[in-house]
C-alpha cells in the first residue's frame, strides 16, 4: 500500500469522479484532500504522516463518498457551535479543526478587545473520549485520534490560547474533573472574561465532539457576528501552538477553584421556592454526564438526603466517553428509554420524580410518578410545568412582575402562551431554534431595557424556553441550564407531596385548564454529501412549492423565515450574514384546526426536523379523567396520523417511498437503514421463516443473522426497529399477504424467543 502523496491524490482523483456530486463538490474535497497529505501546516498537532496510513488505506478500499464527505468542506458552525464525528478531515473534529477554530475565536474577540487589556477567556471540557464505536475505520490500521477525549481537545485548545497571550481559566489537571455548558457560562461572567469554550458534543453519540464558543457576555454569537468568525476561521492559515506543558508552565493558564464553583451552586440554590427539601424522593442520573456536579450537588445542598431522598443510578455515575450503560448510547434525556434505568432505579426507592441531565448538563429531562409507574414528560410538557408553577408561586408570594415575560423559541409550544398571559405576562415567543437566541435577547433587556417593541428589563424574566429541553430560570447564566430547572421541579414535587399530588398530575390538571397540546418531533436522518443535498432539496421544494393540503388538513397559512420583508410588513427583515440565512431556513406551515407544522434543517446534526402542535379545547379543572384522556387519545391519534403524512409528502420529493410501518422506525435510525428494513431486511426475513417453517435451519441462525442484519442501525438495534416490526406484523395478519405459520415463527426469532 503506497504512501506516496502524489499518488494517493491521483487515486482519489479518479475515484471521486464515481460519486454523483457537482463537480464542485468533488474538487473541494481534492484540494482539501491534498492538504492534509502533503501540507505541514498542523505544526504542534499531528502532521500529514499521522494521518496518511489511514488515507492510504481508505483510498485502497475505495471509500469515496466516505472520504469526499470528510473533506468537501470545513466542518460548519450550527445552532450549537461546531460538532460531529471524530475522524479525518476540515469535516470532522479533530485536534486541527478544534485549534483552527481557536485561533480563529483569538483573533475575533481581538477586535473587541480594549487597548492595553489581557484577554481572557474560559475553556471548559466534558467526559466524551473517542472509540470508533460506528466502526468506520479500518481497526487494524493505527489512527492516531483513537482515545482523543475532550480533555485533550481542550488542552489543546488551551496551547492555542497561550500561545497568542491569552489568560485560561480551567480546571486543573488532577483530580480530573469536568464543567457543564451553563456553569462555564457562569464563569464566564464571574471571572469577566471575554469568551469561552466548552469542548463537548452535547447529547450527540460517542463518537462525536465538538466545540462551543461563547461571548464575554456568556452567550453564543448570533448572526451576523457567528459568520463573522466562521469567516474569520476559514481564512486560518497557520495555527500557532505550544505544547500543554509549556502553556501550564507559562503562567498564562488560572485554575478554576471551589470557591468558583460553589459560586455557582450557590446561584441556583437561589431559585428554590421553599426553604427545605420537603418530603420529595427523587432519582438523578447524568447518564455518565457532568450533571452529578450540577443539579446532583445542588439538590443534596438543598437538603435531599443521599440515599434517603435523593438517590443516583449507580450503572450511570461514573463519568464514561462511551456511555456504555445508556440505551442506544444515547446520553440524551430527550429520548424516554434512555431513562429505563433511573425508571427501575425510581421504582426499586419509591420516588417521586426522576431527573437526567446529557454530557454537558444544559439539558434537563425526566419522568414523574404517575400511578403505578412513572410518566416521561418531554420538554414542552417541562417548559409548561415550570411556566405556570413559576407565575403561580411568584403570584402566591407577591413577588410576581406587573407585566412576567416568559421567552422561548417558534417550535416550542403555545401552550406556554396561554398560561403566560393569563397571567397577564408577555411572551417573546416567534424565536429562531438555538438557545443563543434566547441569550441575546436577555443581553438585550440588560443593555436597552427591550427587544423589537417589548418593553422589560431583567427583573420581569421568569423563564426562557425550547423545546428540546431547554430551561433557563436566572438572566446570571446566558445558556440553558439543568441546575436551575432541576431546583424549581425539586420543589414543586414537594409542594404537591405534601397535596397527594405528583408532577404528572399538576401536568393533567395544567391541560385541562388551558387546553392539551401534543408536540410531536419528527426527524429524517440523511447521511454524507448526497443526505446534505437531499436534505437541502426538500426545503427548497417546500419553499417554492407550499403545498396547498397535508393528510388531508388545508394549509391555510404559511411563514417562511426567508421572507425578507420588514417585520411590519409580515417578514423577517433582509438577511445580516450567511448564518443568519441558514438560521432561518424554516418553514411554518399553520392548518386548518389549530395544527401546526414546522420544518428546519438541524444545525448541528444530518437531519430535518419536524416539529408538530395539535392544541385541544380547554375543558376545565372540573373535567374528568376519563375525559381528559378520551380527547387526549383523539388528539394524538391525529397527530401521528398527520406525522406520517407529512414524512412522506417530504420524502416524495426525493423520490423515496416507504411503506406505514417503516415510517414507525425510531427517528434514531437513518433513513437509509429504514430503506433496509423495508426493501432488504423483511423480504429476507419472510424467507428465513418460511424456511423455518418447512424445518430448514434454526432460530438461533436466523437470530444471529438478525442481529448482524441490524447491526449498522445502531446499539440496542432491534430495540430500535422494534415499533417498525410490529408494525409490518399487524399489516401482514391483516392483509393476509404471508403465510400465518411463518409470522409466527417471524414473530418468536425477531423476539429471541
Amino acid at each position: 500500500m503506497s504512501l506516496d502523496p502524489a499518488n494517493l491524490l491521483d487515486q482519489a482523483r479518479e475515484g471521486f469522479e464515481t460519486v454523483r456530486l457537482a463537480p464542485e463538490i468533488r474538487q473541494n474535497a481534492l484540494r482539501r484532500l491534498q492538504e492534509w497529505l502533503e501540507t505541514d501546516k498542523f505544526a504542534g498537532l499531528l502532521s500529514p504522516s499521522d494521518y496518511q496510513p489511514l488515507l492510504a488505506r481508505l483510498i485502497a478500499d475505495g471509500k469515496w463518498d466516505f472520504l469526499v464527505d470528510s473533506f468537501y468542506q470545513t466542518i460548519p458552525f450550527g445552532t450549537g457551535g461546531r460538532r460531529g464525528p471524530v475522524g479525518v478531515g476540515p469535516n470532522r473534529i479533530n485536534p486541527f479543526t478544534i485549534a483552527s477554530s481557536v485561533q480563529g475565536h483569538v483573533e475575533y474577540l481581538r477586535q473587541y478587545l480594549p487597548a492595553g487589556e489581557e484577554m481572557k477567556v474560559v475553556v471548559a471540557y466534558d467526559v466524551r473520549q473517542y472509540k470508533d464505536i460506528r466502526a468506520v475505520y479500518p481497526p487494524e490500521v493505527s489512527n492516531p485520534l483513537q482515545g482523543l477525549t475532550s480533555k485533550d481537545l481542550a488542552q489543546t485548545a488551551a496551547a492555542v490560547y497561550c500561545a497568542a497571550g491569552v489568560r485560561v481559566y480551567m480546571l486543573p489537571d488532577e483530580p480530573a474533573d469536568y464543567i457543564s455548558t451553563p456553569e462555564l457560562s457562569f464563569l464566564i461572567r464571574r471571572f469577566g472574561a471575554h469568551g469561552g469554550l466548552n469542548t463537548s458534543a452535547s447529547h450527540n453519540h460517542p463518537d462525536d465532539n465538538g466545540g462551543k464558543f461563547y461571548n464575554g457576555q456568556g452567550g453564543q454569537e448570533i448572526p451576523p457576528n457567528d459568520e463573522k468568525m466562521v469567516e474569520i476561521v476559514e481564512r486560518i492559515t497557520e495555527i500557532h501552538s505550544m505544547p500543554y506543558a509549556d502553556a501550564r508552565a507559562s503562567g498564562l493558564i488560572t485554575d478554576i477553584t471551589a470557591e468558583d464553583r460553589q459560586a455557582y451552586v450557590d446561584l441556583n440554590l437561589s431559585l428554590r421556592t421553599r426553604p427545605d427539601a420537603g418530603p420529595a424522593k427523587i432519582v438523578f442520573t447524568g447518564l455518565h454526564g457532568t450533571g452529578v456536579n450540577t443539579v446532583g450537588r445542588c439538590l443534596q445542598a438543598m437538603g435531599f438526603v443521599k440515599d434517603e431522598q435523593y438517590f443516583e443510578v449507580p450503572e450511570q455515575r461514573e463519568f464514561r466517553g462511551d456511555f456504555a450503560n445508556v440505551k442506544f448510547r444515547s446520553p440524551n434525556p430527550e429520548v424516554p428509554q434512555s431513562l429505563d434505568l433511573a425508571e427501575k432505579r425510581a421504582a426499586e426507592v419509591g420516588a417521586d420524580l426522576i431527573l437526567a441531565t446529557d454530557p454537558d448538563a444544559d439539558r434537563l429531562g425526566g419522568c414523574s410518578r404517575s400511578g403505578d409507574g412513572y410518566m416521561f414528560l418531554n420538554g414542552n410538557e417541562f417548559a409548561s410545568i415550570l411556566t405556570r408553577y413559576l407565575l403561580e408561586k411568584r403570584k402566591q408570594d407577591g413577588t410576581l412582575p406587573a407585566v412576567p415575560l416568559v421567552i422561548k423559541t417558534q417550535v416550542t409550544t403555545e401552550l406556554i402562551t396561554r398560561i403566560t398571559e393569563s397571567y397577564g405576562g408577555v411572551v417573546i415567543g416567534d424565536l429562531l431554534v438555538g438557545f443563543k437566541y434566547i441569550g441575546h435577547i436577555l443581553a438585550e433587556l440588560e443593555e436597552h431595557g427591550g427587544f423589537q417593541g417589548v418593553e422589560a428589563s431583567l427583573s420581569d424574566f421568569i423563564l426562557g424556553t425550547e423545546e428540546s429541553h431547554g430551561l433557563l430560570l436566572t438572566p446570571e447564566i446566558r445558556d440553558k441550564d439543568a441546575a436551575g430547572a432541576g431546583v424549581a421541579l425539586a420543589c414543586l414535587a414537594s409542594d404537591l407531596k405534601e397535596k397527594g399530588l405528583t408532577i404528572a398530575d399538576y401536568l393533567v390538571d395544567t391541560y385541562k385548564r388551558y387546553g392539551y397540546h401534543r408536540n410531536y418531533l419528527r426527524s429524517t436522518i440523511m447521511q454524507g454529501a448526497a443526505g446534505t443535498a437531499a436534505i437541502q432539496k426538500i426545503q427548497n421544494e417546500l419553499r417554492a412549492n407550499p403545498p396547498q393540503e397535508i393528510g388531508g388538513y388545508k394549509v391555510e397559512r404559511v411563514v417562511d423565515y426567508f421572507n425578507t420583508a420588514p417585520r411590519e410588513e409580515g417578514g423577517f427583515g433582509p438577511f445580516v450574514s450567511g448564518t443568519d440565512q441558514a438560521g432561518r431556513n424554516l418553514m411554518v406551515y399553520f392548518l386548518e384546526g389549530g395544527l401546526k407544522a414546522t420544518i428546519r434543517p438541524s444545525g448541528t446534526e444530518p437531519k430535518n426536523k419536524i416539529y408538530l402542535e395539535m392544541p385541544a379545547a380547554p375543558l376545565g379543572a372540573e373535567a374528568t379523567d376519563e375525559e381528559f384522556e378520551q380527547a387526549k387519545a383523539a388528539t394524538d391519534e391525529k397527530v401521528r396520523d398527520f406525522s406520517n403524512a407529512f414524512l412522506k409528502k417530504m420524502l416524495a420529493i426525493v423520490g423515496i417511498e416507504l411503506p406505514e410501518y417503516a415510517l414507525a422506525i425510531s427517528d434514531l435510525v437513518a433513513l437509509d437503514r429504514k430503506r433496509h428494513f423495508a426493501e432488504k431486511f423483511i423480504p429476507e426475513l419472510v424467507r428465513k421463516s418460511e424456511a423455518l417453517v418447512m424445518g430448514e435451519g434454526t432460530a438461533e441462525e436466523v437470530g444471529t443473522w438478525i442481529d448482524q442484519e441490524l447491526a449498522s442501525y445502531g446499539a440496542d438495534a432491534r430495540l430500535l426497529v422494534e415499533d417498525g416490526f410490529r408494525a409490518w406484523l399487524k399489516q401482514a395478519r391483516a392483509e393476509k399477504t404471508v403465510a400465518a405459520a411463518t409470522l409466527v415463527f417471524a414473530e418468536q426469532v425477531f423476539g429471541g424467543e
